[in-house]
């Protein structure tokens, strides 16, 4: 089965790609590794699913994140580990696991919009994707000095920007650098089918500043902190290393920063909302300065995963500080 989480990520593949190589007992052929069976497993369902119709296709992944629920031992806990800082104690088991299979399920069929999104047209686009908040955009954009969208991993994304590009938005997006680099690139070649520009974490940021100079968006999650580093912030009550990327580079450009968030709805169309941009404070002590716009942020947040839960298909856990934070959190 496919990780409804992700696939492998760049910094893991080499140490498992040595590992995962093995010969049977005959001294035959090598057992493919985990992430080259997850590309070809991809190029099989971007070549199926886009034929599929959604009303099967969404029932299908829905079946399978429910078997991703029941077998994923690891990430279920994670995702229940979340959702009890999310929900705080009030929460029954039965309400947590609740939430915890929507999240599945909508991850999973997050997958099914991947593997179509290429196939779809502008007007299917548009009429899955309602906007709400576009006045926000063109108005920090007046501006002259680009905008940095960020939001969660929180209902859709693939098919969600692909609104905003065939709005002739110019958008840079970050993503994580999957290996092995053909995944990758196969994955990248999805999404940006509309015309997003997509770089890798683990790449120079030099196309940031470009975007922004030339007055477009770029595009950053919030809620997911892969290189710990970051600001430890109060998030649902409780100490989170959080990224501050996004608060540093909108107070080293002049850039505008907003948030949006898209939501899922049962027929599996999106609301998507732009909130007006953060109101960041500039008084030349960055350290202080990116507190206070990490804590305007991290309000924004906690309004939208507070009142749509099974929204936020996150599957790392978010509260777990690293060693060398733990005891000064």
């Amino acid at each position: 089965m496919i990780p409804l989480d992700k696939p492998v990520p760049c910094r893991y593949y080499h140490k498992r790609n040595r590992k995962t190589k093995s010969r049977d007992s005959a001294g035959g052929i090598a057992i493919p590794d985990q992430a080259l069976l997850s590309y070809y497993a991809y190029r099989l369902l971007g070549a199926v699913m886009p034929l599929v119709p959604p009303r099967i296709g969404y029932a299908f992944f829905a079946c399978l994140g429910n078997l991703a629920y029941a077998m994923s031992k690891a990430s279920r806990e994670n995702v229940l580990d979340n959702l009890r800082h999310v929900l705080g104690t009030q929460a029954d088991k039965t309400r947590l696991e609740q939430v915890a299979r929507q999240i599945f399920r909508n991850q999973a069929c997050n997958y099914y919009d991947l593997f179509r999104v290429a196939s779809l047209s502008a007007a299917q686009i548009e009429r899955l994707v309602n906007i709400h908040g576009l006045q926000h955009i063109d108005e920090a954009l007046s501006a002259g000095k680009g905008l940095i969208v960020v939001s969660a991993h929180f209902g859709n994304l693939d098919v969600v920007v692909q609104a905003f590009a065939l709005r002739h938005y110019p958008i840079t997006v970050i993503a994580e650098h999957l290996q092995p680099e053909k995944l990758y690139q196969y994955v990248v070649s999805l999404r940006a089918s509309k015309g997003i520009k997509i770089i890798p974490v683990d790449s120079f940021l030099r196309p940031l500043f470009k975007a922004l100079r030339n007055n477009e968006i770029v595009g950053l999650a919030a809620d997911r902190n892969l290189t710990e580093t970051g600001t430890v912030v109060e998030f649902f009550g409780a100490p989170a290393l959080l990224p501050d990327g996004h608060v540093r580079l909108a107070l080293r450009t002049g850039a505008k920063l907003a948030m949006a968030f898209s939501i899922r709805k049962p027929d599996n169309t999106f609301e998507v909302f732009v909130e007006p941009p953060l109101p960041l404070e500039n008084t030349g002590d960055l350290k202080a300065d990116v507190r206070s716009g990490m804590a305007k942020l991290v309000g924004i947040l906690e309004k939208y995963i507070g009142q749509h839960p099974e929204q936020w298909v996150m599957f790392q856990p978010v509260w777990k500080l690293p060693e060398h934070l733990r005891n000064s959190a």
